[in-house]
């Protein structure tokens, strides 16, 4: 345990951080109007600012949302960028030259933004693609191509989209977003951990496997955490995905500290108010960083990311944020049995207002799939331990509240909802399991399916088939498939069947790795439970 839990010390932490952090916080506005009082417009003649490419997100019937932002000299904290404000121009058009021009615009991106724009594009078609791209006097972005949802009354007969998650930028290369890209997915769903919060750190030694490495301290400062998002967005082939269809994005530890809990830092003898200052700090970063609309801004330590979305009658998804409301771990971070602190009804991962807000979203839902797109897993996956008869479980991941757990997946079936699918990042390997009230009982029916899908490069060389895989599916009843090999997960989607394909990537310690399917699963819709495909 650490040295710290919630309940209703939480209440007093929040209370003082955003005490502590309310001068800043109220400054910025007032940063950025000064700064459009003189802008540079259609400024930075001669050098290219769009080094960290362009991106779009969180669409709906008429609109989405275009993101770029402008650096210079991405690797230096403040991208090298001057202090005033650059106009830019936006345009979206029905062609890959951008001269059928359905909307366009102008748009400041400041320095009190990191230069990151947002643009909020309304009076589109539905279902329907588009193409985009920004401007300065002497500058063209690259162009992105975006789409808008169907009808939300409209009956799709396809969707195609793809998820993934942890791309440490160190541990590996970027090949599956190659793969993901020529894929042409409709839309993409990135599930926490795009930035890692470590310290650069010398190669000291042949058996350290970096292919690439950080540069900066260890992230706590808005400056350092901007500088780390531009390292990684740099890559031409995460350029190339978010580029190629609109991503709906959530964050999980890595983007603020590893194993962070609420307001609680998983590192001892840390202060509150300082890490509440650094949890805003990598929030505002995240919000620059990300194709998010305005309304995501975050407001000190704290930023509303969970969201609904809905493909017509086909699909409606829920994004969760499984991270910044949940209780401390219990037992602390790592495997331990479910004892009585782990079951503790007391225990949150969603906190009461997303839970609510989720059971409302599900019982609203009249589409054919409901899915929930999150970040832990959600099976109750057991792992033995070398005392014979001993299971443990992850407490950072669901198991870890597992009353919380259980009440879902009850009310899930209770209220009946359409055909439950749970989407996955997180644990570097991929998962496929079938979701029971309580996966213990391998005797009560299925509710749902969780689809896991594997890291882009994290944890560097992957393992096709792992050492301990034979005891996990012995002793998991509701557990399909598993390996720990990179990659993501590509998923088709009809009215009648759901087809989830696992993509690896044979090598992600070189560059221009080659990828396959590995497996693939299907679910019927009216029929809960997985099928190898």
């Amino acid at each position: 345990m650490r040295s710290s839990a919630l309940g209703s010390r939480e209440s007093e932490l929040s209370r003082r951080s955003f005490l502590a952090l309310s001068a800043a916080v109220v400054s910025l506005p007032c940063l950025d109007r000064m700064a459009s009082m003189h802008p540079i417009l259609l400024g930075l003649a001669g050098d290219n600012p769009f080094t960290l490419g362009v991106a779009s997100g969180d669409p709906t019937p008429t609109g989405v949302v275009l993101w770029t932002r402008l650096a210079l000299k991405p690797l230096e904290v403040d991208g090298g960028m001057p202090a005033e404000s650059i106009e830019l121009e936006w345009v979206v058009a029905h062609d890959e030259a951008l001269i059928n021009v359905a909307r366009k615009g102008k748009i400041l991106a400041g320095a009190d933004m990191g230069h990151a724009v947002h643009v909020e594009v309304e009076g589109l078609e539905p279902d329907r693609w588009y193409f985009y791209g920004f401007r300065t006097r002497s500058s063209q972005s690259p162009t992105g191509r975006t789409r808008t949802m169907p009808r939300v009354d409209a009956s799709p007969e396809r969707l195609k989209f793809a998820f993934a998650s942890c791309h440490h930028f160190e541990q590996g290369f970027y090949s599956a977003y190659e793969q993901m890209a020529a894929d042409s997915p409709d839309m993409v769903f990135f599930l926490g951990d795009y930035i890692y919060e470590y310290a650069e750190k010398p190669k000291t030694d042949e058996k350290d496997a970096r292919v690439r490495f950080h540069v900066g301290p260890k992230l706590q400062q808005i400056g350092d955490y901007r500088r780390r998002h531009a390292q990684y967005r740099s890559d031409p082939l995460l350029q190339r995905a978010h580029a190629t269809c609109p991503w709906w994005v959530t964050w999980d530890d890595h983007e603020v500290e590893n194993n962070y809990a609420n307001l609680v830092s998983s590192l001892k003898d840390v202060d509150p108010i300082a890490f509440a200052q650094q949890r805003a700090n990598a929030y505002r970063a995240y919000y620059e960083n990300m194709p998010l609309r305005p309304s995501a801004m975050p407001k000190g330590p704290d930023m509303t990311l969970y969201r609904r979305g809905q493909f017509g009658k086909l699909l409606d998804f829920t994004v969760l944020d499984t991270r910044q409301y949940r209780t401390d771990q219990p037992n602390g971070d790592g495997h331990r049995q479910l004892n009585d602190a782990a079951l503790s009804p007391l225990n949150t991962i969603l906190g009461a207002r997303q839970r609510n807000w989720l059971e409302s979203s599900l019982v609203d839902s009249k589409a054919t799939w409901n899915l929930l797109a999150q970040q832990v897993m959600m099976g109750l996956v057991a792992f033995r331990t070398k005392t014979e008869g001993e299971r443990t479980y992850s407490m950072d991941q669901w198991p870890g509240y597992t009353d919380e757990r259980i009440k879902l997946m009850r009310f899930m079936a209770d209220r009946k909802i359409n055909n439950p699918i749970v989407i996955t990042g997180d644990i570097h390997s991929n998962w496929v399991n079938d979701l029971r009230v309580d996966d213990r009982d391998s005797r009560s029916p299925v509710v749902g399916v969780e689809f896991v899908g594997t890291s882009i490069s994290s944890g560097g060389a992957g393992t096709a088939v792992p050492k301990t895989l034979s005891n996990l599916m012995a002793d998991n009843a509701g557990l399909r498939w598993h390996n720990a090999e990179r990659g993501y997960v590509r998923c088709t989607v009809t009215p009648k069947t759901w087809k989830s394909d696992y993509i690896v990537v044979d090598s992600v310690l070189k560059p221009n790795g080659s990828t396959l399917v590995r497996k693939s699963f299907v679910v019927e819709a009216g029929r809960p439970g997985v099928q190898v495909s």
